[in-house]
C-alpha cells in the first residue's frame, strides 16, 4: 500500500499479516483485525496529510488514535476477559470515534473517496466494539 486511493482489500491485507500476529488469540476478533487494517491505512494516509503544514497536527492525532484502538484491545485481552476487558474496550471505542473525527477534520487534504472509505471502516470497528462490549455486559 503506497499512498493509494483504492486500498488493498481487507482480505488481501489479512494474508499479508505475519503469522506471529495471526497466532495471537486476540486475532480471532474481527474488530481487532479491522482495527489493525485501519491503522495500516492511516499510516499511508498520513503521508498525504504531512505534505501540508495544516495537516501535520491532524496526522499526529490520527496516527495516535487509530493505533490506540488495536493497542487497547491487545492490552485488554492480555489482562483477561471480563469487566476490565469491557472497560478497556470502551477506551478502544472512544479511540475509534476519535479516529473518525480526525478523518473528518482532515478531509480537505485527502481525496473524498479515501475519507469515505476510512470513515466507513471506522464505523465498522465502532459497531463491532459496541457489540463486544454489550456481549461482555451480558456475561455479568
Amino acid at each position: 500500500m503506497v499512498n493509494q486511493t483504492v486500498p488493498v482489500s481487507f482480505e488481501k491485507w489479512q494474508g499479508e499479516v505475519p503469522d506471529a500476529i495471526r497466532a495471537s488469540p486476540v486475532w480471532k476478533s474481527i474488530a481487532y483485525q479491522k482495527a489493525l487494517y485501519l491503522y495500516d491505512l492511516v499510516w499511508e494516509d498520513c503521508e498525504m496529510l504531512t505534505k501540508d503544514v495544516r495537516g501535520r497536527a491532524t496526522a499526529d492525532q490520527l496516527i495516535h488514535s487509530a493505533g490506540s484502538i488495536s493497542a487497547n484491545m491487545e492490552e485488554g485481552y492480555g489482562r483477561g476477559l471480563g469487566r476490565d476487558y469491557a472497560r478497556i474496550l470502551r477506551i478502544a471505542l472512544g479511540e475509534a470515534r476519535e479516529t473518525q473525527g480526525w478523518y473528518f477534520r482532515g478531509r480537505r487534504l485527502m481525496p473524498a473517496e479515501v475519507v469515505r472509505h476510512r470513515m466507513a471502516l471506522a464505523n465498522e470497528v465502532i459497531a463491532l466494539l459496541v457489540t463486544m462490549i454489550d456481549q461482555l455486559r451480558g456475561e455479568k
